[in-house]
């Protein structure tokens, strides 16, 4: 069978399927995306071990945790949100807004994700009732595909229309190709390649930018807090995740204060100069991450650079020789290392984390941990970052939690910064149609000229 026809048979299920949903009630389709989190909650070992078996990154129990968490906190963002026919009246305007979907989604996935973004996808495609296609990375076609077959097996269960939920069987960056430029709206999450070959689809896309999260530990923070959030944050799944804390940025004078209380936290230290050396010729090959440090335990990539890690630490915590463009541990690190820098006021710190983001993942995170208001926005409104995550493990929360406002989501838009055209937390909001109805407003004020031109 030739390309054009297996992606047209897809493509012709889905329709077929979402021209059946569309017509569901608010309660029925909640009832369908409810039972996708709750697949995955309730197959969270099973799809961890097979994620991890197949990829060979990151780590089992982390990626249980993920597949719960991601499963409890999507859905409880999801449930009791208008997404069917009229979702808000506003009586000032005269504006009625009326939801609608967009048609069949087609969902590019990554292998550092291969259970919860084909999930998040899902839930976000279908509350709008649409039709979803995924088409994963090659390394894990496996768990994304039993994954996609235990969400249709609670699907069908439910009496919904069969292939609602698809995903190819036959991966190929062709078959990507040709998929994303016949569906109706596409979401890349992935790496920069299938990023820009979704803008360049023709179609309305959603894409993602590179993470390269920096963490400043404000002068008065409690450091016996802030750490071992860091840590945990580093070195959550191995170091995979976009949201993990990459660099820590702390001040000057406290500096030996914070790194023992870092190797108190399980950080293995390394500062001579031969070490950091080996370290960054162990992380990246020709200026580009190593693919064989990425995903592993900090023993293994300890061995990898010839570092005696032992087996109790979490994360390498390197102290890097300078900011940006100065020592490539400014760059995104896609395991457990943590660059370290100093600072001698905030606006040092913010200017070192605005040129390490100049390096990778300008549009994307930061954190801070700090009770000064002042300090907070002043870096809110300086850095070019599409999030700004206070006093949380970034790692667990960039992406949405039960303790932040932030839409809960493993696809995290970086604005025109990172090529990408939101500048927020992907959600099902992204993924509807909406027809306002404009009502006359007779009494609506008109300003006079001199109101107008200040006359």
């Amino acid at each position: 069978m030739d390309r054009q026809t297996y992606i047209d048979e897809y493509l012709e299920r889905a329709r077929k399927a979402q021209a059946i949903f569309e017509k569901y009630g608010q309660e029925q389709v909640d009832r369908v995306v409810q039972a996708v989190a709750r697949t995955v909650h309730d197959n969270a070992e099973a799809l961890a071990e097979l994620a991890v078996e197949e990829t060979g990154m990151g780590n089992v129990a982390d990626k249980v945790a993920k597949n719960r968490s991601k499963a409890k906190i999507v859905w409880n963002s999801l449930r009791g949100k208008p997404s069917v026919g009229i979702i808000e009246r506003d009586e000032e305007t005269g504006i009625v807004k009326v939801a609608k979907p967009m048609g069949v989604v087609a969902a590019i996935t990554p292998c550092t994700n291969p259970i919860v973004t084909p999930m998040s996808n899902a839930m976000f495609a279908l509350k709008g009732r649409n039709a979803i296609v995924i088409t994963p990375h090659h390394k894990s076609i496996a768990s994304s595909t039993r994954t996609v077959a235990l969400i249709n097996q609670a699907l069908k269960e439910l009496g919904a229309p069969e292939h609602l939920v698809q995903i190819l069987g036959e991966q190929s960056r062709e078959n990507t190709r040709e998929l994303i430029s016949k569906a109706d709206v596409v979401i890349a999450t992935g790496g920069a390649g299938m990023v820009k070959a979704a803008y360049s689809s023709g179609k309305p896309a959603l894409g993602v930018g590179a993470g390269n999260v920096q963490c400043i530990i404000d002068k008065e923070a409690d450091i016996a807090q802030a750490v071992p959030k860091v840590v945990t944050g580093r070195a959550f799944d191995y170091g995979i995740i976009c949201t993990g804390e990459q660099a820590v940025i702390v001040p000057r004078e406290k500096k030996d204060q914070i790194v023992a209380e870092f190797v108190k936290n399980g950080a293995f230290y390394v500062s001579a100069p031969e070490q950091k050396q080996a370290l960054r010729e162990a992380l990246f090959v020709d200026g580009a991450m190593s693919r064989h440090v990425v995903g592993q335990s900090p023993q293994a990539v300890g061995k990898l650079a010839g570092l005696p890690v032992p087996e109790e630490a979490k994360i390498i915590l390197a102290e890097a020789d300078g900011c940006g463009p100065a020592d490539i541990l400014s760059r995104e690190k896609m395991c457990p290392v943590l660059s370290l820098y100093t600072y001698g006021d905030f606006r040092e710190a913010v200017e070192i984390a605005r040129a390490n983001l100049e390096m990778d993942g300008k549009g994307h995170s930061v954190c801070i941990h700090s009770d000064n208001k002042e300090n907070i926005e002043y870096a809110g409104k300086e850095l070019c970052v599409s999030r700004v995550v206070v006093n949380q493990v970034c790692a667990s929360s960039g992406g949405g939690s039960f303790y932040n406002g932030l839409a809960p989501t493993n696809t995290l838009g970086c604005g025109s910064w990172g090529n990408n055209s939101i500048s927020e937390n992907l959600t099902y909001k992204h993924l509807i149609n909406v027809s306002r109805i404009a009502y006359f407003m007779p009494d609506n004020p008109v300003p006079t000229d001199g109101e107008l031109w200040g006359e």
